[in-house]
């Protein structure tokens, strides 16, 4: 322990307790510079830290690397991903070094690193067999589900920018007609997907059905509580998931987000290239989109059995 290190408003590190560790936490959040949302994870996660440390009966006046240790071995144990203990670990690791910023107590969380991710997706991408039984299904259904569901496989959308959408979203550039979008971590619609005959007119088709006006949100509920609002992600999810079964995709590896992943699949199986799916799905690195790669080989690998050739001689 840093003794030199002192609380500021004149307090000694002594006195850390439960309560003043609640202020402190505020005081940290108040003072980044992020969304609410990422406000409100930070709050979540540190206070989970915090809620260990009293159950392990550790003393918070005198925690030291060890714990932060213990803490990312228990997130492990727990069976969180790789994903999820790291983003528990980034706001530890915020807050000490915010703490020690202030002089208010060493950065015990220095150099912990973060548990290794394995760059791969857990969620499976559909064959092109299975997403054309997946839109036969949908065809058969309401236009506005089969317009949200095709629009999902051919532009790599998430759930939150479609929901974001507006009908006044939908414009054209170069003489291509396209969506305006909202990205994830965006303020503002300053993205756009293309809209190809195949995508766009299921979504004329419904919106003359629904004889939409241009402000309204692009696709709307049809819920007795909601009729006429905005979808939410939930609702696409289960919109999805309800599809994705009803074809025999009944798994937790497939889901709504199984439709990005199988944009940037497609793309890839249709001779595209990793910038053309880094285009579409809008990363801001290669790196990102570099992992559906992976699928592609595995797909290759199958078809192209080695150890089938073995076969022919005994």
């Amino acid at each position: 322990m840093e003794n030199s290190l002192t609380i500021t408003e004149g307090q000694a590190i002594q006195s850390i307790g439960l309560e003043r560790i609640e202020h402190l936490v505020e005081r940290f959040i108040a003072d980044q510079d992020v969304k609410p949302q990422s406000r409100n994870a930070y709050r979540r996660t540190i206070r989970q830290f915090f809620l260990w440390i009293e159950r392990k009966g550790f003393d918070l006046r005198s925690l030291t690397r060890s714990e932060i240790l213990q803490y990312k071995n228990a997130l492990q144990a727990e069976g969180k991903s790789s994903l999820t203990a790291a983003s528990y670990l980034t706001s530890v690791k915020l807050f000490y070094a915010w703490l020690e910023a202030l002089k208010i107590y060493p950065n015990i969380a220095r150099g912990v690193r973060m548990p290794k991710r394995i760059q791969q997706h857990k969620k499976q991408p559909l064959t092109s067999s299975q997403s054309t039984e997946l839109l036969a299904h949908f065809k058969a259904q309401a236009r506005r589900d089969y317009a949200i569901v095709n629009l999902l496989l051919r532009t790599g959308l998430r759930t939150i920018e479609v929901i974001r959408a507006d009908v006044n979203d939908l414009t054209t550039k170069g003489g291509r007609k396209v969506l305006m979008v909202q990205g994830k971590g965006r303020d503002e619609k300053d993205a756009f997907v293309i809209l190809t005959d195949k995508a766009y007119q299921p979504i004329a088709d419904y919106l003359t059905e629904r004889n939409a006006q241009s402000g309204e949100p692009l696709f709307i509920s049809e819920s007795n509580n909601n009729g006429g609002g905005r979808l939410t992600t939930r609702t696409i999810s289960f919109l999805a998931k309800e599809g994705l079964k009803a074809i025999g995709l009944n798994d937790k590896a497939y889901t709504a987000h199984s439709l990005r992943h199988t944009t940037a699949v497609s793309i890839l199986r249709a001779g595209g290239t990793i910038e053309d799916a880094q285009g579409i799905l809008r990363h801001s690195s290669p790196a990102t989109t570099q992992i559906y790669t992976a699928t592609i080989k595995e797909e290759r690998r199958l078809e192209r059995a080695s150890e089938a050739l073995i076969d022919s001689l005994y």
